[in-house]
């Protein structure tokens, strides 16, 4: 693992009983754990009603008496004259002596064991955006519903437990590109690029657990993500380093999908909500969007929705149920433009220079190059 950090730590992994050391670049060894990490404990250290943070969740300790002892605010007991422990958290706290030794202690704490109290997890979100509905008459005209500027409702993970710490949401770019023509155009085929970035990860990490260097796995990487892909519908040097970034976190497919769709531009966040708890302690959290075809599209979504009134009181649903429907014909011949600030928009179009423009014609040529010559 050349030019990996040198930098370990341990964190749960409750589902596999199991502990991980992470190194710096986040690759991840898992080592078995017998039972221990069958019993684990959850706090909230800094009152944000929830407990996803690092350091707020742990594995319990084996103890003497057959009970489990939480690390998280474990404190030693405090002796009398006579010799007998008390808890200084409080005396309803029991005093255990742990297994590995040292004095007895106590936590306030409880612990939970997993396989009767199993932790709680929701999927992703299962929206494909609004799919084609209907054919066309002889004139081309869509016999279907219309929908203009329609978007697809998705999540990813901050740093958290199921997450292996790593951020999911973490901005690294604009790697997808707006406005590149009619191959792109719809949000369903922006996901499909992202999903050709996600490809490339496996390819890379099945690269590396074969035995490859970090380099020769990001080569795999890159070779399986340009093939099937326009190459002008991203960033390619971008996406790679993406690629590499979140080869070995605990980011899902749709973590990346939105990550890339948000780091772009076109998505519009709705709010968070628990995507992972036990016993009723929120272990994981999410953020719900709504991600579009274009960034265009995005801002004028923020700024046409409070502007109808079928969108008054519930702009964009919530969080965990995203709505992210495009306008009718008829909302959309409603919506007053010059109420709009589209200066972001504008902002992106004067800064693609000519420079800019010389960067894409070139990673179009690599990257054809690349995917000719594997």
């Amino acid at each position: 693992m050349t030019g990996l950090a040198a930098t370990r730590y341990w964190y749960l992994d409750p589902r596999g009983a199991a502990l991980a050391l992470v190194l710096g670049a986040g690759v991840a060894i898992v080592c078995p754990s017998a039972a221990r990490a069958q019993n684990i404990c959850a706090a909230d250290l800094n009152n944000n009603g929830d407990a996803a943070d690092e350091g707020e969740q742990a594995s319990c300790r084996s103890t003497t008496s057959g009970a489990w002892l939480c690390p998280i605010q474990e404190v030693d007991c405090v002796a009398d004259a006579m010799g007998q422990y008390s808890c200084p958290v409080g005396p309803q706290y029991a005093c255990l002596v742990k297994t590995e030794g040292g004095p007895p202690a106590c936590s306030p704490n409880q612990c939970a064991d997993l396989a009767t109290n199993p932790i709680v997890d929701e999927p992703p979100m299962d929206d494909p955006g609004t799919e084609p509905d209907g054919g066309i008459d002889a004139d081309g005209n869509c016999l279907g519903n219309i929908e203009i500027f329609s978007g697809r409702g998705v999540r990813c993970r901050p740093a958290g437990l199921s997450t292996t710490f790593a951020n999911c949401c973490k901005d690294k770019g604009k790697i997808v590109k707006d406005g590149m023509g009619s191959s792109i155009s719809s949000i369903g085929t922006k996901i499909a690029v992202a999903k050709g970035v996600f490809t490339g990860m496996k390819a890379a990490y099945v690269a590396f657990k074969a035995g490859a260097t970090a380099s020769q796995a990001a080569s795999a990487g890159a070779n399986a993500l340009i093939i099937g892909l326009d190459p002008t519908s991203l960033a390619v040097s971008l996406a790679i380093n993406f690629m590499i970034d979140f080869l070995f976190s605990g980011c899902d497919q749709q973590d990346m999908e939105t990550a890339m769709l948000r780091s772009s531009g076109m998505c519009h966040e709705i709010g968070s909500y628990c995507t992972s708890s036990f016993l009723g302690i929120c272990l994981q959290k999410a953020r719900g969007h709504c991600c579009f075809n274009t960034k265009l599209g995005r801002i004028i979504q923020e700024q046409g929705r409070p502007q109808l009134k079928a969108f008054n009181g519930n702009l964009w649903g919530t969080a965990k149920k995203p709505m992210c429907r495009g306008f009718t014909p008829e909302e959309f011949q409603a919506l007053d433009f010059s109420k709009m600030d589209l200066s972001e928009y504008y902002a992106d179009i004067e800064a693609r220079a000519q420079s800019d423009i010389q960067i894409d014609m070139g990673e179009r040529i690599d990257a054809y190059l690349k995917a000719v010559n594997p």
